[in-house]
């Protein structure tokens, strides 16, 4: 027999129970259903973007892990974090429904595979050369010639698999990689999230990063395609989230720097 939602909301309490929910809030009894399917949540933590999580003491830290427990704790159910090393085996993850959700940066070719919620966080994305190197402004990296390092599948790669005319990119299996391969093989640009370039910078000496950004990474929450209930759910929660200040008081307290919240959705 087919319910309608409204038939179903009409059963009365039990059916509120349910997770009918109130007229205009999403349902959070039809979330926990869909992120739920294997009895916990499977949030997908990458540990390539150390704006958004990193390994610590204790395990897994960071504003995404702790947006996916207060996530997990609101819909009452168990949670596993899933580790990985790059933004591209996440959303291969999430295209195979491995994971329940993720924490990944928007972009238009990742769309066709999941659900986003509005960004919670914006980062910057630039670039990084050696002291000696002639590149000055991110506008001079795009001729030929110049080979660009870039994490596979990440947010920049997408971007600049679009933008970039006459430079080559050079694909390294993750992102904390990147500054390596580029030493390594004697590149002429690396491209990143600008505080990893940055801590890799103190490390390995030598490199430094041209001024600004050549594009800016909004990071949102994802579901795999067609969850439209968990979608609906978690754009609501994730606003709640940037209003309340918890996003920017995680980010305070994993100390993390020149990552803004993102605006109120529009």
């Amino acid at each position: 027999m087919t319910v309608t939602r409204r038939g179903f909301c009409a059963m009365g309490a039990a059916g509120l129970l349910a997770g009918c929910g109130t007229p205009g809030k999403p349902s959070a009894g039809a979330a926990r259903a869909e992120l739920g399917s294997t009895g916990k949540l499977r949030a997908a933590i990458n540990f390539g973007n150390p704006i958004l999580a990193a390994r610590g003491a204790d395990g897994p830290r960071g504003v995404s892990v702790d947006l996916a427990r207060e996530a997990a704790r609101r819909l009452e159910l168990p949670i596993e974090l899933v580790p990985f090393t790059s933004a591209g085996n996440t959303v291969e993850a999430i295209k195979a429904r491995q994971v329940d959700l993720a924490f990944v940066a928007i972009d238009p070719v990742r769309a066709a595979d999941m659900e986003y919620t509005a960004p919670y966080v914006i980062i910057e994305g630039a670039y990084a050369v050696r002291e000696a190197s002639p590149l000055r402004r991110n506008e001079d990296v795009d001729r030929p010639g110049t080979r660009i390092a870039v994490g596979r599948g990440s947010a920049y790669d997408l971007y600049l698999t679009r933008e970039i005319k006459a430079a080559s990119l050079v694909r390294v299996p993750t992102s904390p990689e990147v500054v390596d391969r580029f030493l390594e093989q004697n590149l002429e640009v690396a491209a990143g999230v600008k505080q990893q370039l940055e801590m890799d910078a103190r490390r390995v000496g030598g490199v430094r990063l041209l001024p600004g950004r050549f594009m800016v990474i909004e990071q949102a929450m994802g579901v795999p395609k067609g969850r439209t209930a968990a979608q609906a759910w978690l754009s609501a929660y994730i606003e709640e989230m940037k209003a309340s200040g918890f996003v920017a008081q995680a980010l305070q307290r994993h100390g993390i720097q020149g990552a803004a919240v993102a605006p109120p959705r529009a």
